[in-house]
């Protein structure tokens, strides 16, 4: 079984009503690392995953798919 974390981002930047590209801007990395990202094809670099989940305003266990409400 896979990370659902690309799954997960793009759930949260969707309902964010954010796009691939303003993503990439606030996270200084490119549109397509995030589209690579949500297509399961890599990952992000770990000293991201604090970046996302503050800017999402969830905790690293919900942005893994871990947490008490997984997206």
């Amino acid at each position: 079984m896979g990370i659902p974390l690309g799954s997960n981002i793009k759930k949260l930047r969707l309902a964010t009503g954010m796009t691939q590209r303003q993503l990439a801007y606030r996270l200084r990395i490119t549109v397509q690392a995030v589209s690579k990202w949500e297509r399961g094809l890599t990952y992000p670099d770990v000293t991201l995953l604090g970046p996302i989940a503050d800017l999402f305003c969830v905790t690293l266990d919900d942005l893994f798919g871990r947490g008490a409400n997984p997206q």
